[in-house]
């Protein structure tokens, strides 16, 4: 790293401390975080817009500490355990007027993408297409996980609304059944007219096209060729996965409104689905982790 790229970082480490000390609930993780950043940068030849860059990175590492915590909390048996010790109190300072210590609390109860996505925009202020950018998902995506994580601080009743879940899962279930069997007219009635499914630089790479914009777009796009694909739930919503060797190579987050499909997120970017919660149908529905 030249001498240039080390004070943009220095200049930047206090912001991107912050950022990772709010996901995460402390600044002992943090710092770890904000290093392994650091680290990473290092190594790479160019980057174009080195703000932008380095709060991504930062945010998937906070992403893949929350999902390691909730594995490990699974495993043993409990619930996460509050912010870590060894908080910084210029950090504490600096943020105590945008979020209290008690709201971080009810933080902790937020599905990792969540926190982050509420934390991002709500707290930070950054509009929902960087925070999209951020976590590797549409801005639709991002604004829905902001929008789910301020219902559930709310405590709102139809938070997690368990009809709604299941009736978007067998939106989906059809919409797979009538992808195999190359039922046109079957995967028309279950998009919204103005559907889009959009994929990531990865997807793009191996053959898929940046937008399927509309209805008629998508469905061709699925028509006969989702042969492979298995009933997932991507972070709580329900989706679709090609797994091979017991890993996910892609992941297809719908996002319904009304009972139709009006987006589709297909997600190929490895370091993206490490920070995703996939889950199989089956195990969504008894609530294995």
């Amino acid at each position: 790293m030249s001498t240039v790229d080390t004070a943009l970082f220095e200049s930047e480490r206090a912001r991107l401390t912050a950022v990772a000390a709010r996901i995460l609930g402390g600044t002992a993780e943090a710092d770890d975080v904000v290093q392994e950043a650091w680290l990473r940068l290092a190594r790479t030849d160019h980057v174009d817009d080195p703000p932008a860059w380095l709060t991504t990175v930062v945010t998937r590492l906070c992403l893949d500490h929350l999902r390691r915590r909730q594995t490990r909390s699974a495993a043993e048996g409990h619930t996460p355990a509050g912010p870590p010790d060894g908080a910084d109190p210029e950090v504490d300072a600096l943020l105590a007027d945008r979020v209290g210590g008690a709201l971080q609390v009810v933080l902790d109860a937020l599905a990792p993408a969540e926190r982050a996505a509420f934390v991002l925009h709500d707290v930070f202020a950054y509009p929902f297409d960087e925070v999209g950018e951020m976590l590797g998902r549409s801005p639709a995506a991002a604004r829905k996980l902001a929008s789910r994580a301020r219902l559930r601080l709310r405590g709102a009743p139809d938070a997690d609304d368990p009809a709604v879940r299941a009736g978007n899962r067998r939106v989906v279930e059809a919409f797979l059944a009538a992808a195999r069997g190359g039922e046109l007219g079957a995967l028309l009635d279950l998009l919204a007219p103005d559907a889009v499914m959009r994929a990531d630089r990865v997807g793009q790479r191996i053959g898929a096209d940046a937008l399927y914009d509309g209805a008629e777009a998508v469905a061709g796009r699925f028509r006969g060729g989702a042969r492979g694909a298995r009933l997932v739930s991507v972070d709580g919503e329900p989706g679709l996965a090609w797994v091979v060797g017991g890993d996910v190579k892609v992941a297809f987050a719908f996002h319904l409104d009304g009972g139709l499909v009006r987006e589709i997120e297909l997600l190929a970017d490895p370091e993206v689905l490490a920070t995703l919660s996939i889950v199989p149908a089956g195990a969504a529905e008894r609530g294995d982790a």
